[in-house]
């Protein structure tokens, strides 16, 4: 099992992560990146790769 975390300060709400992610786990909130379905994370980074600000994290819990 894998934890996405988002830090928010970071976070600038440019929405790639959301585009990239295979499994829908991030979605756009109040302009900021938010793992909504976290459980549904498949730990493969992809959301990290795109992220520019280094906002988001994967933990395999």
């Amino acid at each position: 099992m894998f934890t996405p975390t988002v830090d928010k300060d970071k976070c600038n709400g440019c929405g790639e992560c959301v585009e990239v992610c295979p499994s829908e786990v991030l979605e756009l909130e109040d302009e900021k990146c938010e793992p909504v379905n976290a459980e549904e994370c498949l730990g493969c980074e992809s959301c990290i790769e795109v992220c520019e600000t280094g906002a988001i994290t994967v933990e395999e819990t």
